[in-house]
C-alpha cells in the first residue's frame, strides 16, 4: 500500500513508521525536519507542515491512507482540532482513508466520565489530552464523508517491546487485573497498520492496552 505518515520522526510516528517498512508498504514520512529520518527502501521524506493545505493536498494524492501521527503540543500554526479539518479536506479531495493517531485522555471511565475529567489525571498533560478530545470531536462531526479511524492508545505508552499480543476496546479505557493501562509504542504500532490494512473500525474511533 502507499501511505502517508505525517509526524513520522515522534516517538509514535516513528514506531509506526518501522511497522509500515517491515510489512512493505510504500511510505511518504512527512516531518517539519526530516534529518532524523535514516534512509530505506520503500521510504520517502517529506518536509512540511499538517497546515499546508497545499502541501498535503500534494502528499495525499495517489496515496492509499493517510496516517496522521502529530505531535498534540501547541503550534503558532493553529490548534490540533485545526490540523484535523485540514486532514479531513484533504482526505476528503484525494478519496483516500484517514487514519489518526490519537490520546487516550476521551476516552470513558464511566459513563459520560472521560479519563481527563477525573481528579488524578495529571496536569502536565491536560492541554495535550484536551486537544486530542477536541480533535476527535472535529473529526466525528465533520467527518462524515471520509473513510476514517481514530485510535486511542492505552493511559501509558511509551517505547518498549513488539509483542503483537493486546486487546482492542472502544470508547472505554481498557485496564489490566491490576487495573493498570498501558500499551508499548512498538504495539501501538501493529494496532494501528492491522487497521490500515484490514479496515474493521471504519468512522469509530478504538483503544488498544494490554
Amino acid at each position: 500500500m502507499k501511505l502517508v505518515l505525517i509526524g513520522a520522526t515522534g516517538m509514535i510516528g516513528s514506531r509506526v513508521l518501522d511497522e509500515a517498512v517491515r510489512r512493505g508498504h510504500t511510505v511518504t514520512a512527512v516531518a517539519r525536519n526530516t534529518a532524523g529520518l535514516a534512509e530505506r527502501a520503500g521510504v520517502t521524506a517529506r518536509t512540511g507542515s499538517v497546515f499546508d493545505a497545499g502541501f498535503l493536498a500534494d502528499v495525499a494524492a495517489g496515496a492509499d491512507v493517510v496516517i496522521s501521527a502529530i505531535s498534540p503540543r501547541v503550534s503558532p500554526e493553529g490548534t490540533l482540532a485545526d490540523a484535523a479539518r485540514r486532514l479531513l479536506d484533504a482526505a476528503r479531495t484525494a478519496g483516500v482513508r484517514l487514519a489518526v493517531v490519537g490520546g487516550a485522555g476521551s476516552l470513558e471511565v464511566a459513563p459520560g466520565v472521560l479519563l481527563v475529567d477525573t481528579p488524578d489525571f495529571p496536569e502536565a498533560y491536560q492541554a495535550e489530552a484536551r486537544a486530542q478530545r477536541d480533535a476527535l470531536e472535529v473529526v466525528r462531526a465533520e467527518g462524515a464523508d471520509v473513510e476514517w479511524t481514530f485510535l486511542s492508545p492505552a493511559a501509558e505508552i511509551a517505547p518498549g517491546e513488539r509483542t503483537g499480543r493486546f486487546r482492542l476496546g472502544g470508547d472505554q479505557l481498557l485496564v489490566d487485573a491490576a487495573g493498570t493501562s498501558r500499551i508499548s509504542a512498538e504495539d501501538y504500532a501493529v494496532a494501528l497498520l492491522d487497521e490500515v490494512e484490514k479496515p474493521a473500525h471504519t468512522r469509530q474511533r478504538f483503544t488498544v492496552a494490554y
